[in-house]
């Protein structure tokens, strides 16, 4: 009688939230966060029959209030929506509410985001943090592998919605695809829309824009490259479940760049162009220019981006590592044709403030890699949020191009800081646990990287 009561009680409450956000299946959150700019990112459920944005922001005690209809496309099993605001304020917080068929829902947590400040030519650019880590593991059992669950303490994410940043980037193996989910476009969307409905995201979701790359579970199966024959599928998964400025070009790729105060963040795509890490590096001798990594397209991006930039610190976001000498993993060294173009570009033309951000390897740690003639590089590698730990072993235990002190093998996230006087920033990364205790740290000044 007592268990029947339970699950009684279970349902009521389960019901009582449903009804309280009708129609909402996760979100909202706010994403490319601008000067004048954002996107307000929702999914609803296929019943919906209008979705609408209001925003406003308090300023000396006098209130502005806007609304904005969705006029795409509704109805759909999958209904991942992004609503745009634009003729914003800079450096001004506004506060939004989402009203799903004239009704205002309440999600449980602060809906807000602040827009950028027009510092450049004004004033010296502005100390800030953000939040970056990979590999994001939910268990649902009965698709999972028999035996202990991958995923770990989801709480790591209460975590970081407590943690004060300009916005959070995920380093890719954003979501876990399983076979289920592999070979149909539905079961692509349904991995994404589940596990961005989850409860322990949807707070920290809202706490902060959010950016993103992708790596191989939430681009398709487990080391998976151009032969996917779904990646038209997946790339548009990806669109839709994320907000970023742009997405590659003409149609391919996911490729595209932030930026904030003094900091450009390039997010690469280490998936649409890559070639099988078994595909022979060199034939006759000679090296086997048909073995790709970012693909010429994008490598052509990348280098006049680079060139382009007048950043301080110029992010290279990617999924898998980049200089680690001793990775039996997906790395970018195995790939020696564009790594070898890559690395002698940035000695060429004396790119300045050059860093690798990385995630994929179920650990976190700083790779140096010397250079004759110019500043060393460095590999920040962010993993796991809460998919298993992967220790070191083999050659990497002692391996020689890691940064002393820098090597953490349990779930984290790294809180990136930026600060201090032109001509002298430093950017410190923190490798910082489930309750935001810290587990290493490392930074480098500008002129280290000059």
């Amino acid at each position: 009688m007592k268990k029947g009561i339970t699950v009684l009680f279970l349902f009521i409450c389960i019901h009582c939230i449903a009804q309280n956000k009708k129609g909402l299946v996760s979100g909202p959150w706010a994403g490319n966060v601008e000067l004048r700019n954002a996107t307000v990112w929702v999914e609803v459920t296929p019943l919906v029959k209008s979705v609408e944005v209001k925003y406003f922001y308090v300023d000396n005690d006098i209130s502005e209030g806007s609304v904005v209809a969705y006029k795409g496309e509704l109805g759909r099993e999958f209904n991942p929506l992004k609503i745009e605001l634009n003729g914003l304020r800079m450096n001004t917080t506004y506060q939004y509410e989402i009203f799903i068929d004239g009704q205002k829902i309440d999600p449980g947590f602060p809906t807000k985001f602040t827009t950028k400040d027009l510092w450049q030519w004004r004033k010296p650019a502005p100390d800030f943090s953000f939040l970056t880590g990979s590999c994001a593991y939910f268990n649902e059992p009965i698709y999972d592998r028999p035996g202990k669950p991958y995923g770990g303490d989801s709480s790591i994410f209460e975590t970081m919605a407590s943690t004060p940043a300009a916005f959070h980037l995920w380093l890719g193996d954003n979501w876990y695809t399983r076979e289920v989910d592999y070979y149909t476009p539905w079961g692509l969307n349904y991995r994404a829309s589940r596990d961005r409905s989850l409860p322990v995201l949807q707070k920290f979701m809202a706490s902060m824009p959010q950016y993103a790359i992708w790596d191989d579970h939430d681009y398709g199966p487990n080391d998976m490259g151009k032969n996917y024959i779904l990646k038209e599928a997946t790339r548009k998964v990806f669109m839709n479940y994320s907000c970023n400025p742009s997405y590659g070009y003409s149609g391919e790729g996911i490729y595209s760049v932030i930026g904030y105060s003094d900091v450009d963040i390039f997010l690469t795509d280490d998936r649409y162009w890559r070639s099988e890490a078994e595909l022979k590096d060199s034939i006759d001798g000679k090296p086997n220019t048909d073995k790709t990594y970012f693909g010429k397209q994008q490598l052509d991006w990348l280098k006049n981006s680079l060139l382009y930039s007048k950043a301080t610190f110029k992010v290279i976001a990617t999924g898998s590592q980049i200089l680690n000498p001793y990775s039996d993993y997906d790395c970018m060294r195995m790939y020696t044709t564009e790594y070898k173009e890559l690395m002698d570009f940035l000695a060429e033309y004396k790119i300045k403030g050059v860093l690798f951000f990385s995630g994929d390897r179920h650990h976190s740690e700083v790779i140096k890699k010397e250079r004759a003639g110019s500043y060393p590089l460095y590999d920040v590698t962010n993993s796991p949020y809460t998919s298993g730990v992967g220790k070191v072993r083999g050659e990497e235990l002692n391996n020689p191009a890691r940064v002393p002190g820098t090597l953490v093998e349990a779930q984290n996230f790294s809180k990136v800081t930026v600060s201090g006087k032109k001509n002298e920033r430093i950017l410190t990364v923190a490798f910082l646990g489930l309750k935001g205790e810290k587990l290493g740290e490392w930074s480098v000044n500008e002129n280290e990287l000059k």
